[in-house]
């Protein structure tokens, strides 16, 4: 076992290196640059036409709103608390930065996704749509690449159950024990219950629990997360000084935190700026292929929002508290530090919001993997793996709950960046698609803000 853990961690290093984060900062910068920084200048729109999309405009399994939560909900969780904490532990306060500019690169990375899930997307035998990468990747580029689309499909159904359902398991029964005292079985079993009794109802009730789920945690943890800010905000000056000016200069070892390299902030920052909001994994496209939209580009448009609600707004919160607390060169780190942040502004609750925050936003990132993870399977073995697949996936959180889970901590991540290597390809060479759709969107119906679909 010894020997498996170092050679993950061996590949870890590797496939986290140096070339990837060149390969997505890169696609992303390109598809930025070639979009005409649009997927900037937009924001105000896209956030017009998330509104608009409550209702369905055009064919699809669930609307452009619900698509966009059931890919927040797989994005919004423990990267969010635990992950943007690991950041500044490891890269210190700059590495915020390097978040930040990783998911406005990334905002072109994931609407160019969404433009290519919907542009590219089927009907299988059962009527519903299915899209992603994988179909992109065959029907975008050709019967040639359909090895590069298997590839995808491997990697994202069993990242799936690492990153998606036992890691999360494990982060909600660590929490809930730690504050509450509840035992590790018992938030299985719960947990199994509730995931099995929505996943039941597939697409449309994973994307209806999300759609009502999502806004409802999302807005619950800034709020706390404002009131934290309003009590520091004596201190919010220098954390945001701290943020800019330490990006490009070495943070100086102080209290429990030893210290980091300009290269530490870049690297952690990107590193945890992609884990949380997944722009160029491939992930958040598998849903938006099922959205009733009139079009790929609307849909795009709309998608791009997941990176930057997530980081943006979401993460942001959460390095803000911790940085204006003081709370982060303690020497912790993880959820831990995230909770150290909270209960030293509001003692006797900080704890309790992080843990509550933490197990709803695993929960719905459970529910947002397990489409992604059914579809890569189905793409794989057809229809008929849908059924055992969902028996397995609703018995996975008890095992997750239940034991320990350090090298399978280890393979999620090693397949999460194994799977941007074949969808960051795609996007590299499907990119005309994706220029063309869009000159052609901003050229007709963009031009129109009352009907913006």
């Amino acid at each position: 076992m010894q020997s498996i853990t170092s050679a993950l961690e061996w590949l870890q290093v590797i496939v986290w290196g140096v070339p990837m984060l060149v390969l997505l900062l890169g696609v992303g910068l390109y598809l930025t640059i070639g979009l005409r920084f649009r997927t900037i200048t937009n924001i105000p729109r896209a956030f017009a036409m998330l509104w608009k999309g409550r209702t369905a405009a055009g064919e699809g399994d669930i609307t452009p709103f619900n698509a966009l939560m059931t890919s927040l909900a797989a994005t919004i969780g423990t990267g969010n608390i635990a992950g943007v904490a690991t950041a500044i532990f490891l890269g210190g306060p700059g590495a915020v930065f390097w978040m930040w500019m990783t998911a406005l690169l990334g905002m072109a990375t994931k609407y160019a996704e969404a433009v290519l899930a919907v542009r590219y997307r089927e009907r299988d035998v059962r009527g519903q749509y299915v899209g992603g990468p994988m179909y992109y990747i065959r029907n975008g580029l050709g019967a040639g690449w359909s090895w590069l689309a298997i590839l995808f499909a491997i990697f994202a159904s069993v990242a799936g159950f690492g990153i998606g359902n036992t890691v999360q398991a494990n982060s909600v029964a660590d929490a809930l024990e730690a504050s509450f005292g509840v035992p590790h079985w018992i938030t299985g079993l719960v947990l199994v219950g509730l995931v099995g009794a929505v996943l039941i109802g597939g697409i449309q009730r994973i994307a209806k629990v999300a759609g009502s789920l999502v806004p409802l945690m999302a807005i619950s943890y800034i709020g706390a997360g404002t009131l934290v800010l309003i009590i520091n905000v004596a201190s919010l000056p220098e954390a945001f000084a701290m943020i800019f000016t330490e990006a490009f200069s070495a943070t100086a070892a102080t209290g429990g935190f030893a210290g980091a390299t300009v290269w530490a902030a870049i690297q952690f920052g990107v590193a945890r700026g992609v884990f949380s909001n997944e722009a160029g994994l491939g992930s958040a496209p598998i849903a938006h292929a099922a959205a009733e939209c009139k079009g790929p580009v609307s849909q795009g448009i709309v998608a791009m929002l997941g990176t930057f609600i997530d980081t943006i707004v979401v993460c942001s919160f959460t390095a803000l508290v911790i940085l204006s607390s003081g709370a982060w060169d303690s020497g912790e780190t993880g959820a831990e530090l995230t909770g150290r942040a909270f209960e030293l502004a509001l003692p006797g609750f900080g704890n309790t919001i992080t843990a509550m925050a933490l197990a709803v936003f695993a929960f719905t990132t459970m529910l947002g993997w397990s489409y992604y993870c059914e579809r890569s399977l189905q793409y794989l073995f057809g229809v008929k793996a849908i059924l055992p697949f969902r028996v397995v996936w609703c018995a996975a959180p008890l095992v997750g709950a239940t034991v320990n889970l350090g090298i399978i901590w280890l393979l999620a991540d090693v397949l999460n960046a194994m799977m941007a290597i074949p969808n960051l390809i795609a996007l590299a060479l499907l990119s005309p698609v994706v220029f063309k759709l869009s000159r052609e969107f901003f050229r007709t119906r963009g031009a129109s803000e009352d009907n913006p679909f």
